[in-house]
């Protein structure tokens, strides 16, 4: 069984524990977003749409995707794909991430670009406590309150290699840095939990701030990337 450090202790436990992170199966939550990076790929900004995803696999919608009510944007591992009401898929795209970043990509991005980019980056973020347990990343305390996870291939993430700072008192996450690659593989950021907030029970990071990384790795004053905030949070077995 893999042992796992102190600070990845702390953080699981303050977050809910170990017991109801394997037990859960999904995630439901409902987030609004907008920010800089929204408006240089053309994306409308997110008005409470709402999010569904397993946590032991990346698989993960969010409704609406896009400027079209109703249409939901669907992640399965490696693959994505659009959805209307009727439960139709309207439109695939089958190994999304190699059609990252350059040509059209550098300048605006489609529903199906959005569907890759914002499901695997909000499974990343909302599963935290349960990566912290899987035997398939390789963590790494550097010293207390601080951790560098190596990602396989296999997981769709920022990119390989990334860092995360905790509180060494609550042990509640701080900072979140990694390079955004499917944007740029210099998109440094840095992203800041800004408040947290109990759903449900659980204690969720609610109010989010991600900005350009300074040399380093501490958040620039601005601009703003990515403003994200969480109106309702909960776990589903």
């Amino acid at each position: 069984m893999m042992k796992i450090s102190q600070t990845a202790e702390n953080a699981i436990l303050a977050l809910g524990g170990e017991k109801i992170w394997k037990e859960s199966r999904f995630i439901e939550a409902i987030v609004s977003v907008k920010g800089l990076a929204f408006i240089l790929k053309g994306r409308p900004f997110y008005d409470k749409a709402f999010i569904r995803m397993e946590i032991e696999h990346p698989n993960s919608e969010i409704t609406p995707i896009g400027a079209t009510p109703g249409i939901t944007g669907v992640l399965q591992n490696e693959d994505v794909y659009l959805r209307n009401t009727k439960g139709e898929v309207i439109a695939e795209r089958k190994k999304a991430r190699t059609f990252f970043p350059g040509g059209k990509r550098l300048f605006r991005w489609d529903d199906l670009d959005m569907a890759y980019f914002a499901n695997y980056a909000f499974w990343n973020y909302f599963t935290l406590p349960r990566l912290l347990l899987r035997e398939d990343i390789v963590w790494m305390e550097k010293k207390q309150g601080l951790l560098t996870a190596f990602f396989p291939n296999e997981i769709p993430t920022h990119n390989k290699v990334q860092q995360f700072k905790f509180d060494a008192n609550s042990g509640l996450l701080l900072q979140h840095n990694y390079t955004a690659s499917v944007i740029s593989k210099f998109a440094k950021a840095a992203h800041v939990i800004k408040e947290y907030k109990e759903f449900n029970g659980i204690l969720v990071p609610s109010k989010r701030v991600v900005t350009p990384a300074g040399i380093f790795g501490n958040p620039m004053k601005g601009p703003e990337l990515i403003d994200i905030e969480v109106h309702d949070f909960s776990l589903k077995c």
